[in-house]
């Protein structure tokens, strides 16, 4: 091989790559143009077809509606015709057969429940709650008499010696000390007042 063919094969491949590179330079803005225009035309195209739709979609919806309302009141009406009689026969069916059942079951159940009445003798006779609460309240109410009558003879034992130191201190002659130690000797450890010689 020559030296020449090499640079001609050289040369010739290097004029092809420029003119190659000439054309894809002059191809990229013609490619962008076309793809931009494919762009605008494909949203043209869409806002078109929304245009176009919208309005037929709102037919649409509208005209399904206003079929389907009469037939749906229709629908549920005539539910409604049907489903009533067959609960009013439901209900009777339950007052005929159902209630008395379950009336007789509750019945049976609590003759079942309800304790045998027996009678009690013994100590269960008085450990009975009601015979404990009746005695509680008879021991309650000695309690409180007892305590009434307490209070009175102290009551009247506090009078009595009040009027005897009053009237001992209104006679001349006689003192005080001889009176209290009168009175302290004439009463009870209970506050009864008893009179000397008795």
């Amino acid at each position: 091989m020559s030296l020449i063919n090499t640079n001609r094969t050289t040369n010739g491949a290097a004029a092809i790559g420029a003119r190659a590179k000439d054309a894809a330079v002059q191809a990229i803005p013609v490619g962008k143009r076309a793809g931009t225009t494919a762009v605008q035309g494909v949203r043209q195209g869409v806002q078109g077809a929304k245009e176009w739709a919208a309005p037929r979609v709102e037919d649409a919806v509208l005209g399904a509606k206003e079929w389907a309302a009469p037939r749906l009141e229709d629908a549920v009406l005539g539910a409604r015709e049907w489903a009533a009689p067959r609960l009013e026969d439901a209900a009777e069916a339950v007052d005929t057969t159902v209630a008395p059942k379950v009336s007789s079951a509750l019945r049976s159940t609590a003759a079942q429940v309800r304790p045998s009445v027996t009678k009690r003798t013994g100590i269960r006779r008085l450990l009975d709650w009601r015979l404990l609460v009746g005695v509680g309240v008879a021991v309650a109410a000695a309690g409180a008499g007892a305590a009434v009558t307490m209070r009175r003879r102290y009551a009247s034992a506090t009078a009595e010696a009040k009027n005897a130191t009053e009237s001992s201190e209104d006679e001349p002659g006689t003192q005080a000390g001889d009176s209290v130690s009168d009175a302290a000797a004439g009463s009870d450890v209970n506050g009864r007042v008893t009179t000397p010689g008795m």
